[in-house]
């Protein structure tokens, strides 16, 4: 499993907080300047990125990737592929609708991206428009119809709901269009105030308030009953997946399988010498640092719960009998935040997982294990 962070962005969107920088074109020295440090960061990782892994995927997210010349980012991909000659089982990059040409998208089919992921965010203009997105929702449309005729056939869509101005019934039109594209894969995300983004300044000003915890709960369960109908997998709760289509590097890190994390930002996960250590890049765009920790035993315990919990597949109800303790667990199946799950995520004995009508309050129920 590897990462790659490109830090750059054409504009900020009003709700991230991502490390990134204005990236403006092929010239850009900045861009040339992370390029080179990308380049020897994958270098002197060589042995890391070689080494054969449980899960054989590569991840290009940002930021913007798409922001990135094709001749830089296929430099930065063929450094890799020079370590890794078998190539990847899933190859995905994070891109902007505004981005999305037909040579673009064909220059990415020649570097070999089986898997993209596309930022839409939102079908309404006005609440583009705010987002401070580039793009508006004809383009959207142009550039995913872009992709498939350049032959993309795993496509995976963002959207965010979750806003005091997103109305019901402009939730469900978004969702309406989103699905008229049938994509592969469907990522929706509620909108947070994240610490140092502009949504944050606007918070802390009295500018923006966020939606009630009854909106955002209606608009949660309008996307999993309509994506429900359509065919989609809930198999995370904010990802949904035509079958066989679910993302098997996101997968993964849920999972908590080791993965190579390169670039100014990204994190990596090992584990060696009976230890696990996640260790991270320092955010500059050139001669990056790393720095790491070892995990404890009580950081890895939450760790397994929190993430194997937020799937529909849940946990070995053994391991999280041996991480929670057997009360805690009886009380939560009385309360229906509980319930027993096969090996796929099916009615059965084995495992157990949170309901997906609780997915909602995932994060209440698992405060309660920790």
């Amino acid at each position: 499993m590897i990462y790659v962070h490109v830090p750059f962005c054409r504009s900020f969107c009003t709700y991230c907080d991502f490390y990134s920088e204005i990236a403006s074109g092929e010239c850009d020295r900045a861009l040339l300047s992370w390029q080179a440090s990308m380049l020897k960061e994958i270098s002197s990782r060589s042995e890391e990125i070689a080494s054969p892994t449980e899960v054989e995927t590569l991840y290009i997210g940002g930021g913007t990737p798409s922001a990135l010349p094709p001749t830089v980012l296929g430099a930065v991909v063929s450094a890799i592929r020079k370590l890794r000659p078998g190539g990847f089982r899933e190859f995905t990059v994070e891109v902007n609708p505004d981005d999305i040409t037909p040579s673009y998208a064909s220059a990415l089919r020649s570097l070999g991206v089986s898997r993209v992921s596309m930022g839409v965010q939102s079908f309404d203009d006005g609440i583009l428009r705010w987002m401070n997105r580039r793009h508006d929702a004809g383009g959207a449309i142009r550039a995913f119809r872009t992709l498939r005729e350049a032959g993309f056939g795993d496509i995976s869509v963002d959207l965010i709901f979750g806003l005091p101005q997103l109305s019901d019934a402009l939730w469900k039109a978004t969702l309406e269009k989103a699905l008229q594209l049938r994509p592969e894969h469907i990522s929706a995300y509620q909108l947070s105030v994240e610490e140092g983004s502009a949504l944050a300044g606007m918070a802390e000003k009295g500018l923006w308030k966020e939606a009630s915890e009854e909106l955002c709960r209606g608009q949660y369960d309008t996307l999993c009953r309509m994506l429900s109908e359509a065919g989609y997998h809930h198999y995370e709760i904010s990802n949904f997946a035509l079958p066989g289509f679910e993302a098997v590097h996101n997968s993964a890190y849920w999972r908590r399988v080791p993965y190579v994390g390169l670039g100014p930002g990204a994190h990596s996960f090992r584990r060696s010498g009976g230890k696990e250590i996640r260790s991270w890049n320092s955010e500059t765009l050139s001669g990056w640092t790393s720095q790491e920790e070892i995990l404890t035993p009580e950081d890895i315990r939450t760790e397994r719960i929190m993430l194997g919990l937020r799937t529909a597949e849940g946990m070995e109800a053994s391991e999280l009998e041996s991480l929670a303790g057997k009360e805690t667990i009886l009380a939560l199946k009385g309360e229906g935040a509980l319930e027993e799950a096969g090996p796929s995520g099916e009615s059965g004995q084995g495992r157990l997982r949170i309901p997906e009508e609780r997915f909602f309050v995932c994060d209440e129920i698992i405060r309660e294990l920790v």
